[in-house]
């Protein structure tokens, strides 16, 4: 990576950051979602968003977890919008588990980067 692109951990600023930018992605996603069938279950335009916020993260902080969390946020999203339009079935009950296990392990590598940085 180039200097200044580094990973870098997560703080109190970057984690404000992704929520304003998923939060503002949400209700654009939303109002969509009244036009768009598949957008309208509130976990979808809820992961699309994250990832959103995700990208953003990344792009501005590179926040370590966020090239990890963002494509899980959205293939889970896209899963679920394929699954609205009936072309493949999705089992939700698999994948809250998959993601969730995803952002720990994410968080996980992140704060051991962290602890690398500070030796």
């Amino acid at each position: 990576m180039a200097k200044g692109t580094e990973p870098c951990c997560s703080s109190p600023a970057t984690l404000g950051y992704w929520f304003v930018v998923s939060l503002l992605a949400w209700a654009l996603l939303n109002l969509i979602g009244i036009y768009w069938a598949p957008l309208r279950a509130p976990w979808t335009a809820c992961l699309f968003a994250m990832a959103i916020g995700c990208a953003a993260n990344w792009s501005k902080n590179h926040s370590l977890h966020c090239i990890i969390t963002g494509p899980l946020f959205f293939v889970a999203g896209v899963g679920f919008v394929l699954s609205g339009a009936g072309l493949i079935r999705l089992n939700a009950y698999w994948v809250w588990p998959i993601l969730a296990a995803g952002v720990g392990i994410a968080f996980l590598l992140e704060w051991q980067q962290a602890k690398r940085s500070q030796s």
